[in-house]
């Protein structure tokens, strides 16, 4: 009758016609939705094809002496050696899985058919020995004979597997290497990052409690308070209060907000959009494109379907699988030093790898965390992190104040060269009288530009000293100032409609002068596309007093580490150059300062000068830019950017996710890297700077650095570290040794 009403014909009595229709059914299987979901989550090939094997059958429902089961050769969830399973009598396979019936545990075999069971116990270990692997075995009992139905590698939780490997390899079944490609990256990371517990997501799903699942950007569970302001979020946290910051999306000025937060959830952006890349960054969970997201930021309500979410209540987000639920959920907080099992399987992988693995870090904290999760330096500190927060006024007075004293400069300096030139009495004095009056118009301008200078000279001052601490012994990448000016500047359109307002209600003066000035300086920064603009190198020749100073504080910091007995290795980074010249200007006068700061303290240090590849131009011209530079570090983030022509702020919210489904890309290529386009221009990059200098060190310091399949290409392309967040550091080195074992054979004894 079934078979009548879903075919429309009679079932086949013939049982070759019965035969055929079931080889048929296991092959149509394969393009089932649940199948295609599997295999999706799982990477396997779409073209790969099933298999189906003919056998003849036994019965597990002839009775009482008759029955069948399912077990593993170990625990699947812990990976303890002991028999996990559990059984049926009287009944078939499906009666197992389907849930109709209550099933009993394997042990319970043991009393009900002795006999039986020590014979399945013991073929169960031959399978684990022969196979040298956990085993899922599916078995059934025909009138008190055992059968053998099926045997392959059990599935298992993260922790299982890195159990199972140790244990395995310290009984000599398997040798280290093996149990190092038996890891998988993505089980590293579960094990490291915090997680809700099965069983608290499950309850919240049947309690309605999932509000939206969107695009897992930084791994994590997190629960706290949704507050839509970054500022408030900083002062809450700071008053102890756990902070889930929600916004549309997030800049550069929601950067306190961001690191004090619990975890960050926005309505727009992809997985390398601001809040993505920080968060991953510091090791923050995060989820982002949350598009069901309405935040009404003038009435503190946050919109999801038909539900009202006020500020001040608790959400949870897990940013490992993208969901966003309502109210507190149940976790788990696992460290890496809490896994002995973790630390013998990475200790093992390291031997094998040929990749060195660094971390991007621009906090003590992180740098801290980045060696203990086993960094071998940092590839990459970001400096324009130092200056958000309580550090902007002091910088936006240099910003300032900057160009004004450039200007009057550039006046003084061919009078003052005309002055000693000058012999005729009269007109030397007239010039004399001019340079006073224009050094008595800089020198208010002048002050404040000093003022500032200082300030921030003794700010990054400690910061490097205690980064440089942190990382002591090891190679610490500093990347002098990179983006736009204007992102440490407060917006146009705000400060315009705050004049008018001011304007309006009559309050003229001094006030309104500095603001009206403020505006001036904001208006000369504004961009069409900053992305493009005046960032990296060009902010260095343009204001080279930023430059100046951070140079200036990096040795100083590294000069008075080492007269208390540190060993820092510092290794600045300029960023952004299109031209060899860009390059050469600045290295020439920075050069000169890092040499000036040594002498003074009468301390060498041990340092490098070198540059960030992050232009297409500057990729093809490497073998130029090597005679300069003494390291390469390619910005996988920029160049794929600029090699594509997409915004990376952008694409993920708008055709980039089509483009992945729809298959006219294989993949997202800022999340794993292109390497037909992109990965060109780094293997010619590598091959024309190692020809100009043979040991020219090179390595990848963008977020293609903790992408397992990505740091596969940079291992064949020849560079010598990748560099990635501290939190997927473990990761990477796993992967690294993945690579160079990928060719060889399991070595099992």
């Amino acid at each position: 009758k079934i078979v009548k009403k879903y075919t429309k014909f009679d079932f086949p009595q013939d049982p070759y016609v019965q035969l055929e229709g079931a080889i048929a059914a296991v092959f149509r299987s394969w393009n089932g939705e649940r199948a295609k979901i599997y295999r999706e989550i799982n990477n396997i090939p779409h073209n790969l094809g099933t298999a189906v094997n003919i056998v003849s059958m036994v019965f597990g429902n002839m009775g009482d002496t008759s029955g069948t089961g399912v077990a593993f050769t170990r625990n699947p969830a812990t990976g303890e050696q002991e028999l996990y399973g559990e059984f049926l009598m009287n009944a078939q396979g499906e009666d197992v899985v389907a849930g109709i019936r209550t099933p009993m545990p394997i042990s319970e075999l043991a009393k009900k058919m002795p006999e039986v069971y020590k014979e399945f116990v013991e073929i169960a270990g031959k399978l684990e020995r022969h196979y040298k692997d956990i085993q899922d075995i599916e078995f059934t009992i025909e009138r008190g004979k055992l059968y053998m139905l099926q045997t392959r590698a059990g599935q298992r939780t993260a922790v299982a597997a890195v159990r199972i490997a140790c244990d395995l390899t310290e009984k000599g079944i398997i040798t280290p290497d093996v149990a190092v490609q038996r890891i998988k990256p993505e089980q590293v990371e579960q094990l490291l990052f915090p997680a809700f517990t099965d069983v608290a997501k499950k309850q919240a799903v049947n309690e309605e409690r999932l509000l939206t699942k969107a695009i897992a950007a930084s791994p994590g569970a997190a629960t706290g308070k949704i507050i839509f302001d970054a500022e408030k979020a900083y002062e809450l946290s700071k008053a102890g209060e756990h902070v889930l910051l929600v916004r549309n999306e997030t800049d550069p000025n929601d950067i306190k907000g961001i690191l004090s937060a619990k975890g960050v959830l926005t309505a727009r952006g992809g997985k390398t959009s601001h809040a993505a890349v920080v968060t991953r960054g510091s090791g923050i969970p995060a989820v982002v494109g949350a598009s069901d997201l309405d935040i009404d930021y003038g009435k503190h309500v946050l919109t999801v379907g038909k539900q009202k979410i006020n500020e001040g209540e608790v959400l949870s987000i897990d940013g490992g699988t993208g969901e966003v639920f309502f109210g507190d959920l149940e976790k788990v907080n696992p460290k890496l030093d809490d896994n002995p099992d973790l630390l013998k399987i990475l200790s093992w992988a390291d031997k094998y790898a040929k990749l060195s693995v660094w971390a991007n870090a621009d906090t003590p904290k992180d740098a801290h965390k980045a060696r203990s999760l086993g960094a071998s330096g940092i590839g990459l500190c970001r400096t324009e992190h130092m200056f958000f927060g309580d550090r902007i006024p002091v910088f936006q007075k240099l910003i300032m104040v900057a160009p004004t004293v450039r200007k009057f400069r550039h006046q003084l300096n061919p009078m003052r060269q005309e002055l000693v030139e000058v012999t005729e009495k009269e007109q030397k004095k007239k010039l004399k009288q001019k340079i006073r009056d224009i050094e008595e118009e800089l020198a208010p301008f002048d002050l404040v530009y000093k003022d500032a200078l200082k300030e921030l000279l003794a700010m990054q001052r400690q910061d490097f000293i205690d980064i440089l601490k942190a990382m002591d012994n090891l190679p610490v990448v500093i990347r002098l100032l990179d983006p736009p000016l204007h992102e440490f500047l407060p917006n146009f359109t705000d400060l315009s409609v705050e004049i008018a307002v001011m304007k309006e209600r009559g309050q003229n003066g001094k006030k309104l002068n500095e603001k009206l000035a403020f505006l001036n300086v904001v208006d000369s920064l504004r961009e069409v596309d900053p992305m493009l603009g005046l960032r990296g190198a060009r902010l260095g020749i343009l204001f080279p007093e930023i430059s100046e100073m951070q140079v200036q504080a990096i040795f100083e910091a590294a000069c008075f580490l080492k007269k208390k007995g540190f060993n820092p290795k510092p290794k600045v980074m300029i960023p952004l150059i299109g031209h060899v010249n860009e390059l050469k200007f600045l290295h020439k006068k920075l050069l000169k300062i890092a040499e000036s700061v040594m002498k003074e303290h009468k301390t060498k240090i041990k340092y490098q000068f070198g540059t960030m590849i992050e232009t297409p131009r500057a990729a093809v011209t490497a073998g130029e830019i090597a005679e300069v530079s003494e390291f390469f570090s390619f910005g996988s983030n920029d160049l794929t950017q600029m090699t594509f022509g997409y915004s990376r702020d952008d694409v993920g919210r708008s055709f980039l996710p089509v483009y992945v489904a729809d298959g006219v890309l294989p993949h997202d290529p800022f999340q794993t890297l292109d390497t037909t386009g992109v990965g060109e221009l780094i293997a010619s990059a590598v091959t024309k700077g190692r020809k100009t200098t043979q040991k020219l060190e090179i390595g990848v310091c963008g977020e293609h650095g903790g992408d397992p399949t990505s740091i596969a290409f940079f291992h064949k392309a020849g560079l010598n570290y990748v560099s990635c967040s501290p939190f997927r550091v473990p990761i990477a080195r796993l992967s690294a040794a993945h690579i160079m074992l990928a060719d060889k054979q399991y070595s099992i004894k």
